[in-house]
Parts: structure tokens; sequence; C-alpha cells
């Protein structure tokens, strides 16, 4: 996931784009805990797009307000 790619979309897909991600990391981190995840590298990835999906917003946010 590009943050470009978070910059064209709506703040309420980018919500939904958050609550899937965190549903995700839920789910990775449940599968670590009773030892069935075997590819660690998607949990770091995850969190990082979560990251930038929170940035994204902070941002619009800011331009937001801003412009009033």
């Amino acid at each position: 996931m590009k943050a470009q790619d978070l910059k064209d979309k709506t703040p309420e897909q980018l919500r939904e784009q958050l609550v899937a991600l965190k549903k995700e990391a839920f789910n990775l981190r449940f599968q670590q805990a009773t030892g069935q995840i075997e590819g660690t590298a998607r949990m770091r990835s995850v969190r990082r797009d979560v990251a930038r999906v929170k940035t994204v917003m902070n941002q619009q946010a800011a331009a937001a307000a801003a412009s009033k």
C-alpha cells in the first residue's frame, strides 16, 4: 500500500481501511499466540499500513482545519 493511493481516498474510505487493517492485525496476533502463524512479516506490514492510514487521515484533517 502506498501513501499516494491513500491520499486519493475519502475519509470514510480511510476509516473502513483502518478498521479492516486492525481486524487483520488482531487475527495475526491471535494466530501468533496460538502458534498457527507461518509468515510473521505480514504483521509488520499491517502495522505499517495502519500507521500510513492514520498519517494520511491526520494530514487530511489538518488540511481541512487550515482551510476553514
